[in-house]
Formats: C-alpha cells, structure tokens, sequence
C-alpha cells in the first residue's frame, strides 16, 4: 500500500500529452497514466489487523493540514542524471504549500508508523515517476525536456491510502485500487 496525492483528470491529462509526443523516443517503462501520483509514504506491508488503526490516524493527520495549489513541473532523475533509474516530473509548490506536502509526508508516515506499519525510510521529495529505465543510463537530455514540463495548476484537498496488487495490471504491471480518501482539513 502508499498513501499519495492523486493530481485530478485534467492534470493528467495535459502531462500524458506532452509524454506521448515522446514515448516512442526511448524503450523505458514509461508509467502508466492510472499510476502517476505522488507518494507520501511507501508501505511495503499493511496487516488487516492494523488497517483500521492506520485509516483513522490518516483521517486525523489529513485533517491537520491546509489544502494548497500545486503545479506539475520540471524533471528530474533517481538516483541522479548519470546513473538515472527513473525519469519524474516535479511537484512545484509556493512556500507555504511545500511546507504543507512535507508535514503532509511527515503525518502519513508518523500515522502508519503509530499504527504499527512499517514504513520506507527514504527522503520524502515531492514527484510523479514518469518512467523507468531498464538500466542505469546518463539522462541528462531527458531531464532537461522534462525542465521544459510545466502543467496546469490544481487544488490538492485529499490524500489516498492506495493498495498494490502486484501482477494484476496490464503487462503484470500492478493494478492500483484506492482504498480511502481523506479530505484536508481547510480550504487554501
């Protein structure tokens, strides 16, 4: 499972848009539209036992936080441009809002780690994957068209809590089910 922020149609579309053009130009793995979301806490393994534990604590913890404007925009490459692994887009927020997607992080986190989940120790850096390569390879032509990216502007206002079932998706890629939503507390 993850929770995540799911950016709304019209923001997937106009990204799905400018990638088409450029799927074709490279054999990467390039994600599908239903899976571009940006993840706020990884959780490899949610036991049945804790899920009612980890939902209301997610529930609270979104409520703490303000909605805020957020805008898809720029590139980047994991683990970095010389040795990329994955292609994303970035998530570009004013001051206030980059401090609510962090304590947004910080609180789903914290909650699946109260609620007795492990949870990935990983950096929180705000982005949806676009694409991932089969090895490692310099990407710095690709960031750079990706630095060109800058998508329209969108009210985050919910988290998801998001459950992967690995194999199940076309391609056996994994199929993504939201499981529950939970609204910010207040209007931006």
């Amino acid at each position: 499972m993850f929770v995540a922020v799911q950016p709304p149609d019209d923001v997937l579309d106009h990204l799905d848009e400018f990638l088409d053009a450029r799927r074709d130009a490279a054999d990467f793995r390039w994600t599908l539209r239903e899976h571009l979301h940006v993840t706020l806490a990884f959780l490899a393994q949610v036991q049945d036992r804790a899920r009612d534990d980890l939902e209301a604590r997610l529930e609270r913890a979104a409520r703490r936080r303000t909605a805020f404007a957020a805008v898809l925009a720029g590139g980047g490459a994991f683990p970095n441009v010389a040795r990329a692994r994955v292609l994303w887009t970035g998530v570009d927020l004013s001051d206030p809002a980059r401090t609510e997607i962090a304590r947004l992080a910080t609180g789903a986190r914290a909650a699946a780690s109260k609620a007795g989940v492990a949870v990935d120790g990983a950096r929180f850096t705000p982005h949806v994957t676009v694409a991932r390569l089969r090895h490692p390879r310099e990407a710095t032509s690709w960031v750079r068209l990706l630095d060109s990216y800058r998508g329209p502007t969108w009210t985050v206002a919910s988290v998801d809590l998001v459950a992967s079932f690995l194999g199940e998706g076309p391609g056996n890629r994994p199929r993504y089910e939201t499981v529950a939503s939970f609204p910010l507390g207040s209007p931006p």
